[in-house]
């Protein structure tokens, strides 16, 4: 438990927001294309310096990366493996047209807050963001976090998580009077 010990707070904090099934299958889509969405717009400007793209996403990328690897070590590295895919993405779509750079990242941006406020219906909360800004930090790696549990891998963190919220279930609606 000891080594997990830094992540259970603020992924405790994030988890009481979404403890239905069907809010976060909806983040494994909308997390994804709204981080890749803010990828492609942190992409340009863009240098080409000794054989290396630098633009406003590499230090955005090495602090979330520094934030990641501090919380947890695990989660740090595949994290860091989602951001070098997600960098070569987002800057390939930078070097297109300014047209296809734009249209595509807020065409993302919108579809993934779209997807996550239909999974906050189901939900019936609204999203962590709304208390807490660090939510939309702490998203992604929540998420990366629940397909390690969905693999079955670390269980006690799994564990930590769910003593403080409770399992994630699919919660019913109530039914209205007619």
């Amino acid at each position: 438990m000891q080594k997990h010990s830094r992540a259970v707070r603020p992924l405790s904090s994030y988890a009481a927001y979404h403890r239905d099934k069907r809010n976060i299958a909806s983040h494994f889509i909308g997390i994804p294309l709204i981080w890749l969405a803010i990828a492609i717009l942190l992409a340009r400007p863009a240098w080409f310096v000794g054989g290396v793209t630098v633009s406003p996403l590499l230090p955005a990328a090495v602090l979330l990366c520094i934030y990641y690897f501090r919380l947890h070590r695990t989660l740090g590295w595949l994290m860091l493996a989602v951001m070098l895919f997600t960098y070569q993405i987002a800057a390939y779509t930078a070097m297109q047209s300014t047209g296809v750079w734009l249209t595509s990242a807020l065409a993302m941006f919108a579809a993934g807050w779209v997807i996550q406020f239909v999974g906050h219906y189901y939900e019936q909360k609204k999203p962590a963001f709304f208390d807490d800004i660090r939510g939309l930090i702490i998203g992604p790696v929540f998420m990366m976090a629940e397909a390690c549990f969905m693999l079955g891998r670390m269980k006690d963190l799994q564990a930590a998580i769910e003593a403080q919220v409770g399992p994630a279930v699919i919660k019913t609606r109530p039914n209205k009077a007619v």
